[in-house]
Parts: C-alpha cells; structure tokens; sequence
C-alpha cells in the first residue's frame, strides 16, 4: 500500500513541476532613416534592441547590476560614426539594488556623418553590439550579435522605409531645456569618510523627480534618492557619492527626470558644478520650500557615551529574550533544559556555551552586514533583511521546518545519536541542535526592538566598525546571559519538571507556535511578492511538507522502497523549488508587486492615516497643525503592539479629531531610503519611531519612547496643542 500511494503521488505532481523554459534573447536590427545620402550628409542610425517578455537591457549607465551596451563599427572609407543617443531609461530596484534598464524595445541613435569626398556607391555598414540581458528574477546573460545595413552615397538623398519612425525614437531621447535652473552642492564639508551627501536643486513642479546620473571616473553616485523637499515649483534631491580613488568630482553629469516612475520618464541633460557653499537665500518662489526637521535634543542626547551605549545594548539584548519574537524558541530552551536535567553538569555547561556561541556568531554576521552597508555608502537599518527577499524565504522554510521536526514527521539528528522513536524525538540535545538555537533566536529577534535597545541601536549604527561590532556583541551578551546562568547553576534545573512521556506532548505543542511564525513570516512576505506571489510561496512549502513527511514515514522509519521514496521526496522538494519559487515566484529577484507601494492605512471609524513625507509635514506644520508620525513595517512586532495598545485606540482617535491633527505613516516594510534618513536624524536604527510635532512649526518634534502607553501619547498630543 505504501508503494502504491508513493508512485499516485509520483505519477500526479512530476509533470506539475516540470522545470520553466528558458527565455529567448534579444533581437538586434539596424536601421537607417536614408536609403541614400549625399556626400556631407548626416545618417541617422537605429540600433533596434528587442527583448523577450521579462528581458530587459541597460543604460549607458546600467546601476548596481548591469553593463551598458556597447556598439563596434565597421565602415567604408569617409564614414565616421558619433556618440550613442541614449533614451532615457526607467529606474528599477531589486532588494537593495538599483539599475537603469530598458524593457521590450530600446532603440539606440547613432549619427553617422560622411565626408563631403566619401566615395559615391553602395556600401555596407557593420556593427558589432554586445550587451547584457537579464531576466526579471532570474539570470544575467552577455550576448552578442552582428547587425548589417546597405547605404547608398549618391548625388540625392533618399529617405528609408523606416524614417517615418525615427522622430518617435527620439521622443525617448533627454530633451534639451533653455529655461532649466539648476544646482548641486555637498550637504556638508569633506571629512575621512568616503562616502558624502549631495543635494541636487531645480526648479520644477513634478510630482516624481529624480537624478540618474551618467557616472564617472573614481567615483560612484548610489542609485537611491531621497526627495527632502518638493513644493513652491522647487525640488531638493539628496543622492550619496561615494569616492572610489583620487579626488571628490567637481561636476555631475546626468539627467534631471520627470514621472520617474514611469517607463519612459522625461529626461533633461545636465552639467552640475558641485559647490561646498551654502545656496543662494531663497527667492519669493522658494521660500515654501520644506526642509528636513532638526533632530530634537532628546534624540541625540539619550546616549552619553560609548560606555553608556554599551550598557543599553546589553539590557536590550536581555529584554529581548521576553518579547514575542523570541517565544517560539525559548519554548526549545526550556524543553531543552528539561532533557538537560539529567546531563552530567560539565556538558550541561558545555551545551550553554555552545549555544550563546551561536547567539554571538550571529550578532558579528549582523555586525558585518551593518558595516557592509554603511561602508557600500547606503543607510543600514535594524531588521533590514526582512526587506530581503531570499532572507524571507529562507526563513519562512527552515521555520516551517522546525515546526514539522517538532511535531515528529521527520527526524534530524542533533549530534546525540540516531533518534528513531517518539521517546528519543524528546532525547538529548547535541551540540548542533544547541548552535542552531542559538542562531535562530537571533533571527526571530531582529523584528523586535526592546524598550532601551533603541537608542543603543541608533548610536551604534552612526559608529566606525569596531565599536559597531562590540555593540552588537553586547545585545548578544545580553540575549545569551539567561541561559547561559541557567547551565552554570545546575541546581536551578532541579525546579524543572522530571523527564517523561509529557515532554513528547510538550514537543509536539512546541510546533504550533513556531508554525504560527512560518504564518507569519508569509504574510510579512506578501508585502514583496505580492498576494500572487505569496500563494506560491505558500505552495512550496505545502509541497515540501509532503516531501519531507514522505522522508520521515517511508526513509527513515520504513521497510522495503526506501530507495523509491527517497527519490520521490527529493523530486518533490526539488520540483517545487524549481517551478514554484524560480519558475513563478522568482524568488531571488522578484518584481515589485503593484500593491508594494501603498503605505497609508485607514480602519473604518479609525485613524486616516496618510503616507509621511517630509512635504506632508511641511505643509502641515505650516497650517498650524500638530503632527503623529508613526514610523513602522509589517515585520516589526514592537510597531504592532504600539499600534494596538496605544495607537489605534477610541482616546487617541478622539485626541487626534478633537486637534484636528494629522496622522502620518512611514511604512518602511520594503526598503525606503528617506525613511531609514529620518530614523538616522533621530538616533534611531531601526522602527518603531514615533513622532508628535508641536502645533508651533518653529518649535522642535517630540520623540517618543520605544514602547508607548495611552498616557504617553495623549500627554505628547496634549503638549503639541498648546
């Protein structure tokens, strides 16, 4: 009977998930606007790119991932050929990653001009275009082809077949703007860093501005930008260059765009000098112009001293064993204290040491990524890989995992014998089993930031390298202390209850709550994939449950076909990974899902919130208006439980209704640059951030506690009315 239901399931799913097709590469046609052209004239050139469904192909500046495409002529006597026109591009960010691509078609124009002695005759005009073609969510390809065309040199000129399309290609070219004003400057003086803020000024009224910059020698310019001001016909852009040799540049090419986020923005050529001035005092037009809102005294002032941040990141680190993020696994710790009762006491020590060595291992791999970010010239933020969508689904699957082993449907030896029963399952923990706890505990920590833990977290990220790490090492100290006590006071585990067949109901219960976190981090994941995508996520590890239930029932604890069913279990997990999340989901580069961008929340007879930018609180504070901003994201338990406890609350609507104030919502579930800027300006590193400004807009915003209360927020709403 095994055999036959191991073969339906074989026989149902194998062609299920069959493996995607690959796509088809990019076409490339060249094209002229002249069959026929006399001596001294100017051709027109069309490098036509045309790319597959979800191919795409860079800019002469192809960002974070790309390359741009290259062109090598090869033409007849008295023919030279000019600079590539680009089209303007669209923008596109995958996790921390910005490129500058072209999609479906992109036509390239070259002038070529002839001599006014070129020899009369056909001629054949060759061009050799190489590129890189990338696949959304998927793989990077260079490829190459070898385009020809047929000019005519003759005594008149002849227009092509395809001339009449010319004029629509170069609607996609920048534009050349006689009125256009514009500055730059640095944001501040040049220090040891080397990395530096730039602001970008010009006079505009679009409601998506950018600056995609050509690039240059010896310097980099981050694809990210942050819009600090936009209104009264005038926008201020902060980009971060980073200097990779020799000196700071001291002109910025590039393009000033309009309607960004479209896929064929316009585009406007720029020549900015860099100044280290201040601007010019602003005319009648620009006074409205918002600016960022100083950071408040108590904001820089919470932290002292290194000394003092050191204290504050270790009682963080110990508050962080009882938020809700860390429950799942202190439930394995207690359950691995209770096997540990009967352990002779030095490897009861041994295992208490190996895994805070796995809680502080994690902390320095954090402590690298942080110092890896700021030293790329980007902001790092607590708990910014669950922006990560490879981290996402890495973790969704080995807690799902975990719940799985716990509830028994597949064995993992940790490290303490083959464990083939019930009653061995609820056995000894190994020393691997020990690392990996302490591991996952500082996973599912990194969402939570405890009362004192965030301003530590806000001083520790605005620090060089070294004393980044020893800060994180103190959280973990922190995480880590309980237990490690625990395993050196063998006595204490006497108040534990004995071993017995409880602790395999105990284990089994174990698993719902670490199932209700893969529930969670699901849901966390729609924000990145979508709804669309989370269903295939979903999926996956629906499949990968009978996969490994299959390997538990029919491998390890079966007779006879263990060779079939372990081949069925690896088809089924390898098959789901392969159409599931690389066919469909694209896991490791997904598009941008179209609900991504809403950020503001409203509840029926709740708050209207309002997406926070630094222009809503601009334009608020100059009506007279007191200001909540909640700083959040999806992923952030603490935002949650300030949400539900005193935010969203009957007191504060009626506060907030009664002021007349408004409510602004910075979600920063997915990566938002101006978001993790202003948590920077206030010491913080990461959300929950919450924020009251004064209903007087000289006077400076109140920052709330980590953890808030209704009498906090009320009190706070109170004094912004006066």
């Amino acid at each position: 009977m095994r055999n036959g239901f191991l073969a339906l399931v074989g026989c149902c799913l194998l062609g299920w998930f069959a493996p995607p097709a690959n796509a088809a590469a990019t076409k490339v046609d060249l094209l002229l606007d002249k069959d026929a052209a006399k001596p001294g004239d100017t051709v027109l050139v069309g490098v036509r790119l045309t790319m597959a469904p979800r191919w795409h192909t860079y800019w002469r500046n192809g960002g974070d991932v790309g390359f741009p495409t290259k062109i090598v002529w090869e033409l007849p006597a008295g023919v030279t050929a000019g600079e590539i026109q680009w089209p303007v591009p669209g923008k596109y960010f995958a996790n921390t990653l910005t490129s500058y691509e072209y999609a479906k078609e992109a036509v390239l124009l070259v002038p070529l001009k002839l001599a006014a002695n070129a020899p009369a005759g056909s001629h054949e005009l060759t061009a050799k275009v190489s590129w890189l073609e990338c696949e959304t969510g998927g793989s990077c390809v260079p490829a190459k082809q070898t385009a020809k065309a047929t000019l005519n040199v003759s005594p008149e000129s002849k227009p092509s077949a395809s001339a009449a399309q010319f004029p629509g290609w170069q609607k996609f070219l920048p534009t050349q703007k006689p009125n256009l004003v514009a500055s730059a400057r640095w944001e501040a003086p040049a220090g040891t860093n080397e990395s530096r803020a730039l602001l970008v000024e010009w006079s505009t009224s679009t409601p998506k501005p950018d600056f995609f910059p050509y690039g240059g020698e010896g310097f980099e310019v981050a694809g990210p930008t942050e819009v600090v001001s936009n209104a009264g016909g005038k926008v201020v852009l902060r980009k971060q260059v980073k200097k990779t040799e020799g000196d700071w540049p001291k002109q910025l090419l590039g393009l000033l765009v309009e309607r960004a986020d479209e896929p064929h923005p316009t585009g406007y050529e720029a020549n900015l000098v860099l100044s280290d001035g201040s601007p010019a005092a602003p005319s009648a037009a620009s006074k409205q112009t918002p600016t960022p809102s100083p950071a408040p005294p108590a904001a820089s002032g919470e932290v002292t001293s290194f000394g003092h941040a050191l204290l504050l990141a270790f009682l963080g680190g110990l508050i962080l064993n009882i938020m809700p993020c860390v429950l799942p696994v202190i439930a394995l710790k207690i359950f691995g204290f209770v096997n540990q009762a009967k352990e002779s006491p030095a490897r009861v020590r041994m295992l208490g040491l190996v895994y805070c060595l796995g809680v502080l291992a994690s902390f320095v791999v954090l402590a690298g990524v942080v110092i890896g970010v700021q030293q790329a010239g980007k902001n790092a933020s607590w708990g910014m890989q669950f922006q990560n969508p490879i981290f996402l689904v890495s973790m969704v699957t080995l807690v799902t995992l975990v719940a799985l082993n716990l509830f028994g449907l597949f064995e993992v030896s940790l490290g303490s014998g083959a464990m083939t029963s019930a009653s061995e399952l609820a056995g000894k923990e190994g020393p691997t089993g020990a690392f990996f706890n302490g591991v996952l505990a500082t996973a599912l920590a990194t969402p939570c930031t405890a009362p004192l833990l965030a301003p530590a977290l806000g001083f520790a990220f605005a620090q060089p390298p070294f004393l980044i790490l020893l800060l994180f090492l103190a959280i973990g100290a922190g995480l880590a202390l309980p237990y490690l006590l625990l395993t050196f006071q063998p006595a204490w585990l006497k108040f534990l209850p004995k071993p017995g067949n409880w602790m395999v109901h105990f284990k089994h219960a174990m698993g719902f709550p670490m199932l209700a976190t893969a529930i969670w981090l699901l849901w966390v994941s729609t924000r990145i994939f979508g709804r669309d995508g989370a269903l295939w996520l979903g999926l996956f590890l629906v499949v990968l449950s009978l996969a490994v239930w299959i390997w538990g029932e029919f491998v390890q604890r079966g007779g006879e076909r263990r060779g079939l069913a372990m081949g069925l279990s690896l088809l089924l997990a390898g098959g789901a990974y392969a159409y599931a999340l690389e066919g469909q989901l694209h896991w490791r580069n997904p598009a941008k899902p179209a609900e991504a961008g809403a950020m503001a929340k409203s509840s029926p007879d709740g708050i209207d919130w309002q997406p926070w930018s630094l222009d809503a609180v601009t334009k608020a504070r100059a009506e007279g208006r007191v200001v909540l901003v909640d700083f959040t994201a999806d992923w952030c338990f603490t935002c949650k439980a300030n949400l539900k406890s005193s935010l969203e609350i009957a007191a504060t609507q009626k506060k907030l209704k009664e002021l007349n104030a408004v409510a602004l919502l910075a979600d920063n579930t997915l990566e938002t640059p101006a978001i993790v800027s202003e948590l920077k300006k206030f010491g913080r590193a990461g959300v929950p951030m919450v924020l009251v400004y004064p209903r007087d807009p000289k006077a400076e915003p109140m920052l709330l506690p980590t953890l808030l209360t209704p009498s906090i927020v009320l009190e706070a709403l109170d004094k912004a009315a006066k």
